[in-house]
């Protein structure tokens, strides 16, 4: 299994075929899911946690098919798996597989074990009431916290344990692979403290980092002499990660499918150590931490509900790296949040998806939607609508090539790229003809210039050609370099669509009163194909 997947790295989409089993790769500094062989754009959406009942599945499904998502996240609860110890029930999963299947969707499961958004609320009971056994934190002064403790070696153990009969299962019941990834854990970390003072956690606490955690960083010594302020962070983190990632790696033995693990990010913009997300998490302020302790997680990915456009972005900036995928498993399902999805999927984000997808009435306001009512839903359904028949051809070339993308309301500094010798900008607020500035032809601004919506997504295919999309945007080129004398025209703006292998195929070609005042996207998105000049 390893040679194939450094044969994968080499030479990731010649070398997979269909069939072959879900894997996150890279080259270049670009990450692709392949699914089935292929690049695969999760285009998803994540149901509410109290969802996952055979029950409840059949107010799950036709909201996934009312937004047009491809991919749906689900939990799978280890109390709901395990309730009496070493006796497993699947019979969530015996329904949850075959009807993704008969609808066409691909799953992402979400185990939900020791830690659910930090807390123990997930696991059996059997679990919740033996502390003895399975320890929880302990505060500075010794009392018990409410997050159980990742030094705990039977906690580890019993969790390990259910997770491998999960994975088991889909191994026995799920051999075409609909389960294309799993997150094991949920926004792990702790509040209201930075770690675990127990006993044992405060004699790893005096000690040095670990070796491995050295060989990694280069950086040696204890743990407040290498990470300063971040000490107790980096510390949690460190436990926190390789418990998960030992409990991955008995699940990838059983059946190997792609792992991420999410985090409840903090302030975007915050000194060491003053985060404010669930401290031990994969923060973006540990994930050189994380990368080291957990070899067996694929992905660390930010669990995004700020409605700040230059916050959000600037989590993608943190979370896409050279070796760590781009992936949004978790946002705010308010219209406002579908603006993001064009910053993601052009800043090569592999998925993303709002969470609280379902018609079971449930609202996590003001996190998301007041309520999932018409207009809420075709915010994000217009974009995946559009975007579900060439995801695949879009996941393929965005492999392939440097991408960018933006949003409305952020900084004019996120609104402008040089792309090689081009400079890319999005403007919002404008007409489809004419400028709101023109001196000549005056007029109301659009209704969208009030509100919150707007994005564009950006790939550069060759030096002076680029793919364009986005909703509620105006998207011009020019030179970056005008000193050298160069002016910029369009040798030729076609509208079209992708197939699979990222081939454009061109419906029509865009000119005149379509690309006189740049290229403008309304509320129902289209791609361009924009091949670009210069003259003198």
């Amino acid at each position: 299994m390893a040679g194939a997947a450094l044969a994968m790295l080499a030479t990731p989409v010649a070398t997979a075929k269909p069939g072959d089993a879900p894997v996150l790769v890279r080259k270049d500094g670009r990450h692709a899911l392949l699914v089935d062989g292929k690049p695969f754009l999760m285009l998803g959406v994540q149901a509410n946690n109290s969802s996952n009942y055979p029950d409840m599945l059949p107010q799950v499904w036709p909201m996934v098919e009312r937004l047009h998502a491809n991919t749906l996240e689900i939990p799978v609860a280890w109390e709901q798996i395990e309730p009496v110890e070493g006796r497993f029930d699947f019979s969530y999963l015996d329904a949850l597989l075959p009807q993704a299947r008969a609808h066409g969707v691909k799953l992402v499961l979400l185990w939900f074990g020791t830690w659910k958004n930090t807390s123990p609320g997930y696991v059996p009971a059997w679990v919740k009431t033996n502390n003895a056994r399975f320890p929880r934190m302990r505060t500075k002064e010794g009392k018990t916290h409410y997050a159980l403790s990742p030094h705990g070696q039977a906690t580890f153990e019993a969790d390990r344990k259910a997770f491998v009969a999960l994975m088991r299962y889909l191994r026995d019941h799920d051999p075409d692979h609909n389960v294309i990834m799993v997150q094991p854990e949920n926004e792990t970390g702790v509040y209201q403290q930075a770690r675990d003072y127990s006993p044992e956690a405060n004699r790893l606490f005096a000690g040095n980092v670990p070796p491995e955690l050295a060989k990694a960083t280069g950086k040696s010594g204890s743990w407040t002499a290498v990470y300063g302020d971040n000490a107790e962070p980096a510390f949690n983190a460190w436990y926190t990660a390789r418990y998960i990632d030992r409990i991955a790696a008995a699940g990838k033995a059983v059946w190997p499918l792609p792992m991420y693990v999410n985090a409840a990010v903090g302030g975007p913009f915050a000194p060491q150590g003053k985060s404010g997300g669930a401290s031990g998490g994969p923060d973006w302020q540990v994930i050189d931490v994380w990368k080291a302790a957990a070899p067996s997680i694929d992905a660390v990915a930010p669990d995004l509900y700020t409605r700040s456009a230059k916050d959000y972005l600037k989590f993608l900036e943190h979370y896409a790296r050279p070796d760590n995928a781009l992936l949004v498993p978790e946002t705010g399902n308010a219209a406002d949040f579908a603006r993001f999805l064009w910053p993601t999927i052009g800043r090569g984000g592999i998925g993303w998806a709002p969470f609280g997808m379902d018609a079971t009435g449930y609202s996590n306001y003001p996190l998301g939607a007041v309520t999932l009512d018409d207009a809420t839903i075709e915010a994000f359904a217009s974009k995946y609508r559009f975007l579900k028949p060439m995801a695949r051809g879009w996941a393929t070339l965005a492999f392939r090539h440097p991408g960018w993308g933006t949003a409305k309301g952020a900084p004019d500094a996120e609104q402008t790229r040089v792309m090689g010798r081009w400079s890319v900008s999005a403007k919002y607020g404008e007409w489809q003809f004419g400028s709101m500035d023109s001196p000549w032809l005056k007029a109301e601004p659009p209704a969208a210039a009030a509100q919150p919506v707007g994005g564009a997504a950006v790939l550069q295919l060759a030096p002076d050609q680029f793919l364009v999309t986005g909703t509620d945007v105006r998207v011009s080129f020019d030179v970056a370099d005008k000193a050298k004398g160069d002016t910029a025209m369009l040798i030729k703006v076609e509208e079209g669509t992708l197939a699979d292998d990222g081939s454009f195929r061109a419906r029509r070609v865009m000119n005149g009163d379509q690309t006189d005042y740049g290229l403008n996207f309304t509320a129902q998105p289209m791609l361009l194909r924009v091949t670009m000049g210069t003259y003198r």
